[in-house]
This record gives structure tokens, C-alpha cells and sequence, in this order.
């Protein structure tokens, strides 16, 4: 399968070799050719005044035309093409070596070949090491989607349905009986079935529900991320993907009843979505929905508590993550931690909710969401630590602003973080960040 297709000589890919990986970890993460300042516990920070380094915020590398370099020099064009090679020749292993993978998605996967598709699902642990088990992992887990969808979108009412109604009439029956012992007035019985329209039918209900469900997960579906043509459009391509999309979250949160559907989950699934969708292996194009349920499923597994509202002030509640996001600012930056907590008084909640629970994909342009989202999913200390390091990097790396800002202007930039602060840049300061202002490292 993934293994022979990996053998292809790389004068056959296409000229993209996808995202320009990050320089060397120990390059200095500041920016600007003088020295800057630190932080009492080590960390890089930017002094007012100081002028930042501007990356492409999406760090992809375009070889163009034969011949020419795209911008960048053969060095960094040879290094890109060095280290898709490697990558192809670690993923034709047959046992997948995870801490390498980590590695190697960590400073960033490539755009093309199917590569980041698969990547992802080794770090989600939709796939096994193994290669071997891939087939029978994938075959299962398609066949199980299958049966879901059958049972719960394609077949009106499942068997819990059936018997909420039955339970219904029962209790029905027994209010009834108790009214003629009492001597009171016995109620018209209602006799429920699925044509029922009566507000007090279970059937009613449930189509009800269902429809408004439906119909606010088409809304957000339709307006995903602006910098996707994806599901944008009426022609038959788009409307297929919005369809499965629509499918996946409607699966989602009939599953998870407790949760349910929650605008901004179609957010976070797009680019699980899309990148499974640009691979070249036709089966797996063929079974983008049911890939994408299961790895999104994993992926909400993690942050799924930021959702629910009744969680918000328990110990792994949305508000407790926020908190945490201010400490690792405070034992970073002290005085921009200060300026914005008792000066400026910008609550996180203004800003950093959508952030964290949105896996930042509404402050970035798409491409650079995936880069930011290979170092999310590979990151050795999990997504949710990772996340936590880059919007406290995102805060850091507007240090000056930030601290000549009353609350207006700081919120105004917070909730529309600006473009020119690059990627890579972000990045890299977020791994000199930590609860003790230690750095993020792998052991190699």
C-alpha cells in the first residue's frame, strides 16, 4: 500500500516539496541581528522598540520552475528535499519508528504526497506501528463507521428512540389509570408514532432536535475557514465534501449525546478533513469521512471538556485552561503578565478561549494552521501542553505592543492577531517556554 507508493523517485513529485522546515533548534529565537532581552527564567522576549524577524507565515518552500530556487537558496531547497526523503523512507518502514516520526513532524511535515496524511494518523494512533496491521485496522474501523452511519443518520430512529417513546406511553398509561382511581378527569391518551406532530410526542421531539442540529451544523460547514475552497462553491466536489462533513459531526454528536454538536467543532475538523483528502492512495480517498470521524474523535478526546459548559469551572474546564495559560505567561514574563492582568485588564477569556478551543484555527491562514498543527500533534508533552506554549508565545512575541497598549488596543490585537508575526518564529519561542521557563526538547 503506502510502502510501494514510497518508492517513487523524487524527480517524479511534483516541484512543491511542501513546508520549509524549521531552522535548527539551537538557531537563537529572537529576531533581529542585535541581542534582546530574557526573562529571569531564561526565556527570549522582545523589548519595546525592538523590531521582530518576519517569516512566511506558512513557511512552505515553492521550488517553482527547474532551475530556480523560489526565493530561497539551494541549501534550504536541498535540506527540504533531504528531509522528505527521509520522512518517505521512515514511513516504508514496517515498523514505524514513533519517536522519529515525532522528530521529524515536530519541525514540520510536507504539503505533498500523502505524507502529512499519514503522519497524522500514526500520531493520533489511528494506525499502528506496524504496518502490517494497517489493512485490518483501517478495514475494521471503515466497516464500524459504515454500520454507524447506517444506524444512526441513514435509519430515521434508533432502538433507544423506539423505547423513550414506549416508555412514554407507559408513563401515559399510568397517569391515566391513577386520574380514574382519584375520580379526576382522565387526559385524551396520545397515540405516538413517527407522522406524530403534536409537541408533547417523543417522535416530534426528535426530528426537531435532529433538524435544528442539522441545520446549524450546514451553517458552519458553509462557513469553515475562508481560506478554503474546499467546501466552498456549488459544484459537485464541494457539495460532496460539505455532505461528509456534515455527516462526520452530525455522527459526532449522536454519538455523544451528552455533548452534542458545538459551533466550532466543524473548525477543528477541517483540516483533518482536508488532509486526508490530498492524499494520491484511492482507497484511502474513498474512505476520507470515516478516516476523518475516528482521528477527529481522538483529537476531541483531548480538549473535549473546553465544550462543555458544565465543565467550565472543574479542574479540566475551559476556565482552568485559561489559568494555566496565565501562570505560563506570569513564570515567563513577569511584567507583560502583569501589564495585562492588573494594567490593561484583558481577560483571556476575550481571546484566548477561541484560541485554545478552537486548536487556533480561526488566527491563521490555513497552511499555516497545518504546520502549527504538526508540532500539536507530535509535541512529546501532548497537544494540550503544546497549545498552551504557542498562545503564550503568540503573547510574548507582541510583548511591546502589548505593554504600550491600554484595553482597546490590546484586544483588538489579541482578537485579530496580526500576519507578520511568522510561524516559524512563533515556534521556535514556544519551545523556549515552560512552566519553570524550561525549554521543550526531544531526547535524541
Amino acid at each position: 500500500m503506502f510502502k510501494d507508493k514510497l518508492t517513487d523517485d523524487l524527480s517524479d513529485r511534483k516541484p512543491n516539496l511542501g513546508t520549509l522546515f524549521a531552522r535548527d533548534l539551537t538557531e537563537k529565537s529572537v529576531a533581529g541581528g542585535g541581542e534582546s532581552g530574557s526573562s529571569p527564567n531564561g526565556v527570549a522576549v522582545h523589548r519595546p522598540g525592538e523590531e521582530l524577524e518576519l517569516i512566511e507565515p506558512n513557511g512552505s518552500l515553492d521550488l517553482g520552475e527547474k532551475g530556480s530556487c523560489g526565493g530561497y537558496d539551494s541549501a534550504e531547497r536541498i535540506a527540504a528535499a533531504e528531509k522528505w526523503s527521509d520522512l518517505e523512507h521512515e514511513l516504508s518502514q514496517e515498523e514505524i519508528n514513533l519517536e522519529k516520526l515525532r522528530r521529524f513532524a515536530f519541525t514540520g511535515l510536507p504539503n505533498g504526497g500523502g505524507i502529512r496524511a499519514t503522519a497524522w494518523k500514526l500520531l493520533l494512533d489511528y494506525l499502528p506501528p506496524s504496518q502490517d496491521l494497517w489493512d485490518k485496522e483501517l478495514s475494521g474501523n471503515r466497516e464500524k463507521y459504515a454500520k454507524l452511519k447506517e444506524e444512526l443518520l441513514l435509519t430515521p430512529v434508533s432502538d433507544v428512540e423506539c423505547r423513550q417513546s414506549e416508555l412514554w406511553r407507559e408513563k401515559d398509561e399510568a397517569l391515566n389509570d391513577e386520574a380514574d382511581v382519584a375520580g379526576q378527569l382522565q387526559r385524551h391518551r396520545i397515540e405516538d408514532h413517527p407522522l406524530n406532530d403534536v409537541k408533547a410526542s417523543v417522535w416530534h421531539q426528535y426530528f426537531q432536535k435532529h433538524g435544528e442540529i442539522a441545520e446549524q451544523i450546514d451553517r458552519d460547514v458553509d462557513r469553515t475557514h475562508p481560506d478554503l475552497n474546499f467546501f466552498s462553491g456549488d459544484s459537485s466536489f464541494s457539495r460532496k465534501n460539505r455532505g461528509a462533513m456534515r455527516d462526520i459531526l452530525l455522527l459526532f454528536a449522536k454519538v455523544n449525546p451528552a455533548i452534542g454538536y458545538v459551533q466550532g467543532m466543524n473548525e477543528v475538523l477541517a483540516p483533518i478533513f482536508h488532509v486526508f483528502s490530498t492524499t494520491y492512495d484511492e482507497q484511502d480517498l474513498a474512505n476520507v469521512e470515516a478516516d476523518s470521524f475516528y482521528c477527529f474523535v481522538r483529537l476531541m478526546s483531548d480538549s473535549i471538556d473546553h465544550f462543555c459548559k458544565h465543565m467550565d469551572n472543574s479542574p479540566v474546564g475551559i476556565l482552568s485552561t485559561l489559568s494555566r495559560l496565565m501562570e505560563l505567561l506570569k513564570a515567563n514574563d513577569e511584567e507583560l503578565w502583569c501589564h495585562l492582568v492588573y494594567t490593561s485588564k484583558v481577560n483571556p477569556q476575550f481571546y484566548a478561549f477561541r484560541w485554545i478551543t478552537l486548536l487556533l484555527t480561526q488566527e491563521f491562514k490555513f497552511q499555516s494552521i497545518l504546520r502549527i498543527w504538526d508540532s500539536l500533534l507530535s509535541s512529546p508533552f501532548g497537544i494540550q501542553d503544546m497549545l498552551l506554549r504557542i498562545c503564550c508565545a503568540m503573547l510574548v512575541s507582541l510583548r511591546s505592543k502589548l505593554l504600550g497598549g491600554d484595553f482597546a488596543a490590546n484586544l483588538k490585537l489579541l482578537q485579530h492577531f496580526p500576519d507578520e508575526i511568522g510561524i516559524e518564529y512563533l515556534l521556535r519561542v514556544s519551545r523556549d517556554i515552560g512552566p519553570d521557563g524550561s525549554a521543550l526538547h526531544f531526547d535524541m
